[in-house]
């Protein structure tokens, strides 16, 4: 059967796409994947995400993330699912003027509640935390965390339940007619037609289009650690991000242990064959960082590792984008470690774009920043830093 619509991807793009485009009606869609959603090899993976409104001066990725948040907190109640915890998100300002500062009149403008604290004020809230360092922190007490693996399959359920197709399979590019992809087809043969195509797989995107997307997308190694709390412990600190120092945690999520990994480019990885073991010194990085910020944690036991991948763009804005070859194809991707909350945000727009948006319609939206290319080395709304991102010239 043909579909009106065809998602190859169910992480949080794909599968917020397919099932906007489904409950919107009028579309008949089929969504693919090759391991299914959430699964251990995915971006969109793993246990938990860090949802927060703070993108330093880029109103439009605020607006995106509440927006998105209302749509996860919505799927969890239609779903009596928990894919959101309320824990909020502390953010640790190392300077006056850094991201932190650049966020705060966004933050008032688009009503978004905050607080200003000092480093005294963090510690009586937070005993855990070693604040001393700090210039000041910024608490966003609507932030929190989604549970990334159970929102993946609640996505896909719920797309099911409203009348799409999904199917387990690993596709690739079928037969062209002219300037319009006909089909995709799969290691044993099958295949699937469809009037549009959204290519929204993650990490595999270098691969099905080399020739398309060259250097717009690089897939990095990201390994997470999880600490042994001790079994009587004071209550944590909410989820955090140290722009800066280039780290960001969460508190311990359903007995699981608090999370954290470095927010910095990893080595180059593969997604399909890579091993998923976190390197040692990731550990030890890791362990140096929680003596400065969390020392009751720093000599805590490791419980749990995840090897995860960022799809980074050169400014880590997001790919959102036609086919520059085949008028009846999108190409969407790019997380560069923020995309998992903005999963709703992205499928709605895309959804519009493949509807005939004019350009620039939707919520005052630049298209150039999602643009194939070219593309300037720049941390756009990034957790990691100028310098962190000046390492995709190392690659």
């Amino acid at each position: 059967m043909k579909s009106d619509l065809l998602v190859v991807g169910a992480g949080t793009m794909g599968g917020w796409t397919a099932y906007l485009a489904q409950l919107g009606g009028g579309r008949q869609v089929t969504l693919l994947d090759a391991w299914g959603p959430g699964n251990p090899r995915a971006s969109s993976g793993d246990e938990s995400r860090i949802t927060r409104a703070a993108h330093g001066s880029d109103a439009l990725y605020t607006r995106w993330s509440r927006r998105s948040l209302d749509d996860w907190k919505q799927l969890g109640e239609m779903r009596s699912e928990d894919l959101f915890q309320a824990c909020g998100v502390l953010w640790f300002a190392h300077q006056d003027d850094g991201f932190e500062a650049r966020s705060i009149p966004v933050l008032r403008a688009e009503r978004v509640p905050y607080e200003r604290l000092t480093p005294a004020e963090v510690a009586r809230r937070w005993p855990v935390v070693g604040a001393s360092d700090l210039a000041y922190a910024v608490y966003e007490p609507e932030g929190g965390a989604l549970m990334a693996r159970r929102g993946c399959r609640a996505v896909t359920d719920a797309f099911g339940d409203a009348g799409g197709t999904f199917e387990r399979a690993a596709v690739r590019p079928g037969s062209v007619e002219g300037p319009r992809l006909e089909d995709v087809i799969a290691a044993d043969g099958r295949r699937w037609s469809a009037d549009t195509f959204v290519f929204a797989c993650g990490p595999w995107l270098p691969h099905l289009f080399p020739d398309v997307l060259g250097n717009v997308i690089r897939v990095t190694k990201q390994d997470v650690v999880f600490f042994g709390p001790p079994a009587r412990s004071q209550p944590g600190a909410p989820a955090w991000c140290d722009f800066d120092l280039a780290y960001y945690g969460l508190p311990d999520l359903e007995g699981r242990g608090p999370k954290m990994a470095p927010d910095r480019l990893g080595p180059i990885f593969d997604p399909t064959n890579g091993e998923r073991l976190v390197d040692p010194e990731s550990v030890r990085l890791a362990r140096t960082y929680l003596r400065r910020r969390f020392p009751g944690l720093a000599d805590a036991p490791v419980v749990e590792t995840r090897v995860c991948q960022y799809e980074s763009t050169p400014d880590g804005h997001f790919l959102i984008a036609p086919h520059p070859e085949w008028e009846n194809v999108w190409l969407v991707g790019g997380g560069s470690g923020h995309g998992f909350k903005h999963g709703p945000g992205i499928g709605r727009y895309l959804l519009a774009r493949i509807d005939g948006a004019a350009e620039g319609i939707q919520e005052g939206v630049d298209e150039a920043r999602f643009r194939l290319g070219p593309r300037q080395v720049a941390s756009a709304a990034r957790t990691g830093g100028d310098e962190m991102w000046r390492s995709w010239e190392a690659f």
